[in-house]
């Protein structure tokens, strides 16, 4: 499917400099938004040889323009292939690592630099190491946990652990926990934040977030915030944390210094925001919300620039800086990719099929690749859901799995 701009030259060559023989050249250019795919074709047609009568000359005078238009149709047909091939993504399924257990699942966090991927899992955090490809290890003791913050700078991780309302300090080369902090009712989403070496713990059930020194393991403050929070994203330079407020369909923008909300971002068409990723670069968030849509916004206006259609029950987004595409997974089985064209262009680029239940997400920023997890479903033996009802599905025990998807 062409997305972007055609350009198309064609250039007549009546004589050939090094064989005195009529040539046709047609080359093709089809441009992206953020990318060109080039080729070029030259066809050389014999169209006669040696001295012409008048009537050769006419004849091929037409035959000229003839070749002319095909070339034309040719270099429209060739542009068309070429950018619908290029113009996609490329994402495919590449391997299944199994992990097993019961229990549910929520956020996945990928430390780059050391190689691994937290998978978080009911009561423990699965260490998948990622140069294998296989479980490395687990970090137990961590009740309903949601998410895992990784501080690389300080060997520390943290975890969200929403059953008891509490935050793991973790040792990442041990495991270990060194202790344990509370906060609010339910922490849920959770990130670093290292300008100022503090954790965000977004409290669901408190409607706050709970912001702890990384460096001390104390609390800082408590911000209220407005609605039940979901997930979270750091804005280093501009000084700021986002985070969605699901119930509220809006945006809350924290000031890292005074620890003070001071905006908050209508989704202007989104409703039930829970994924977000975000382009420090070009100032742009990325929304996924649960009426079947993702919303980019600028983070210098707060409003939203473009949105694209995405799957149901989308719980993570996130954004590959190198390639500009964003990604939103979502709980039907779909990925959807999109790509940033433009300070208010988004353009699908690709539908990545998954398997239900694949809800979450993280994206390996050095291989590219894009891990989410699911487990076979129960079939359903209970009551009819009323309308308007959201109702997980029952899973079948030591099947849960992580799928990885990629390029290569």
């Amino acid at each position: 499917m062409i997305v972007g701009g055609l350009a198309l030259l064609v250039n007549l060559n009546r004589t050939s400099a090094s064989r005195g023989e009529p040539v046709a050249a047609a080359e093709t250019s089809a441009l992206t938004g953020t990318e060109s795919k080039r080729t070029a074709i030259t066809l050389r047609a014999i169209l006669g040889r040696g001295r012409r009568s008048p009537v050769g000359a006419e004849r091929d005078r037409h035959e000229g323009i003839g070749v002319k238009l095909s070339l034309l149709f040719i270099g429209l047909a060739l542009a068309s292939a070429i950018h619908a091939v290029g113009g996609e993504s490329g994402y495919k399924f590449l391997k299944n690592i199994p992990i097993g257990g019961e229990g549910g699942w929520d956020y996945l966090s990928i430390d780059a630099a050391a190689r691994k991927l937290y998978v978080t899992h009911a009561t423990k955090i699965v260490i998948v190491d990622l140069a294998e490809d296989k479980i490395g290890g687990e970090i137990a003791d961590t009740l309903g946990v949601h998410g895992f913050a990784i501080a690389s700078e300080l060997g520390r991780g943290f975890s969200s652990n929403g059953k008891e309302s509490k935050v793991s300090v973790v040792d990442l080369k041990t495991t270990n926990t060194i202790t344990k902090v509370a906060t609010g009712e339910n922490p849920d989403a959770i990130l670093f934040e290292p300008t100022q070496a503090e954790v965000y713990a977004f409290n669901g059930g408190g409607k706050s977030a709970t912001v702890i020194n990384a460096k001390t393991n104390k609390v800082v403050v408590t911000v209220p915030l407005s609605g039940k929070p979901e997930f979270a994203a750091a804005d280093a330079l501009g000084a700021r944390v986002f985070c969605n407020i699901e119930d509220k369909s809006e945006v809350a923008v924290i000031d890292i210094k005074t620890h003070a909300v001071t905006a908050s971002w209508p989704l202007a068409g989104g409703q039930d925001p829970t994924g977000m990723a975000f382009d420090a670069v070009h100032h742009r968030l990325f929304v996924g919300c649960g009426n079947k849509l993702m919303a980019m916004l600028d983070t210098d206006s707060g409003k939203v620039v473009a949105k694209v259609p995405i799957g149901s029950g989308v719980d993570a987004c996130a954004f590959d800086d190198k390639t500009q595409l964003a990604f939103a997974s979502c709980g039907d089985g779909r990925i959807t990719i999109a790509r940033e064209e433009g300070p208010n262009k988004l353009t699908v680029v690709q539908t990545l099929t998954t398997e239900r239940g694949a809800r979450t997400m993280a994206l390996d920023p050095g291989t590219h690749r894009i891990y989410t997890c699911t487990a076979q479903i129960a079939p359903d033996t209970g009551p009819s859901p009323s309308p308007g009802e959201r109702r997980r599905p029952n899973y079948v025990a030591d099947t849960f799995h992580l799928l990885v998807y990629g390029t290569e």
